[in-house]
C-alpha cells in the first residue's frame, strides 16, 4: 500500500499542490493536516501507526513530514519498524533501495556529529567558567560559608536540624544536606570536567 502525507503550516495555506503531485505519483490514500510541525500532528501519528510491511510512505517533501533532523530520524525509525520505507518526491531520499538506507545512516552520524559538537561546546563553557572562578549549575547556596560554620556548631551544641532550621529561615533538608553532602554522581556516559582542566600545581 501506498500512503501519502501533506501538511501545510497555517489553515490559511493549502495542500493542493503536494495532495496533486502526491496523486500523479500513484497515491490513492493521502493523509493531510494544517498545523505546525512543532504541533502534535495527530493525522501523521496515526499514518505511521498504520504502516505494514511492504507499504510506503511517500511525501512531497521531507520538511512537510519533519521540523528537525532528529524528528525525521525517529520518523525514519517509526517506519523501518513496522517494516515499511519512505520517499520524498522532491528529494533523493528513498528508503526502498540502498542507497536510500545509506542516506540515512549518514543523516545518523551527521546528527551524532552534531550532538558531540555541542557536547564539546558546553565543556568548553563549563571549563571558562571554572577557570573564571565561577561556579557552574546548580542553584545558589541557601547559607553562606559562615552560615553554614554557624549551623554546624548549633547542631554539636545539640540544636535539632528543626531549630536550626527555624533560626535561618530555611528547610530542614538544608541542614540535613549541610552535615550530610550528596557525593557527586558520575556516568561512564558523561564526560568528566576535571580531565579537561590543567592539572593542580603542586607547591614545592
Amino acid at each position: 500500500m501506498i500512503y501519502g502525507y501533506a501538511r501545510v503550516s497555517t489553515k490559511d495555506q493549502e495542500t493542493r499542490m503536494q495532495i496533486d503531485a502526491l496523486h500523479a505519483a500513484g497515491v490513492l490514500d493521502v493523509r493531510q493536516e494544517k498545523c505546525s510541525s512543532v504541533g502534535s500532528r495527530p493525522e501523521l501519528r496515526r499514518l505511521l501507526a498504520e504502516l505494514r510491511k511492504g507499504d510506503v510512505l511517500l511525501v512531497y517533501k521531507m520538511d512537510r513530514i519533519a521540523r528537525s533532523l532528529k524528528d525525521l530520524l525517529l520518523i525514519l525509525e517509526s517506519v523501518q519498524a513496522a517494516g515499511a520505507s519512505i520517499r520524498s518526491l522532491t528529494e533523493p531520499l528513498d528508503t526502498t533501495g540502498p542507497i536510500g538506507l545509506f542516506i540515512v545512516q549518514v543523516l545518523g552520524a551527521v546528527a551524532q556529529l552534531e550532538r558531540g559538537i555541542i557536547r564539546e561546546r558546553s565543556i568548553a563553557g563549563q571549563v571558562a567558567a571554572i577557570k573564571r572562578g565561577v561556579v557552574w549549575g546548580g542553584r545558589k547556596p541557601s547559607l553562606s560559608p559562615a552560615q553554614s560554620a554557624h549551623a554546624l556548631s548549633m547542631r554539636s551544641d545539640g540544636k535539632t536540624q528543626q531549630e536550626v532550621a527555624e533560626f535561618f529561615g530555611v528547610s530542614r533538608s538544608t541542614i540535613s544536606r549541610l552535615e550530610h553532602p550528596a557525593s557527586p554522581r558520575l556516568s561512564a556516559k558523561r564526560p568528566v570536567l576535571s580531565q579537561y582542566l590543567p592539572p593542580p600545581k603542586i607547591a614545592e
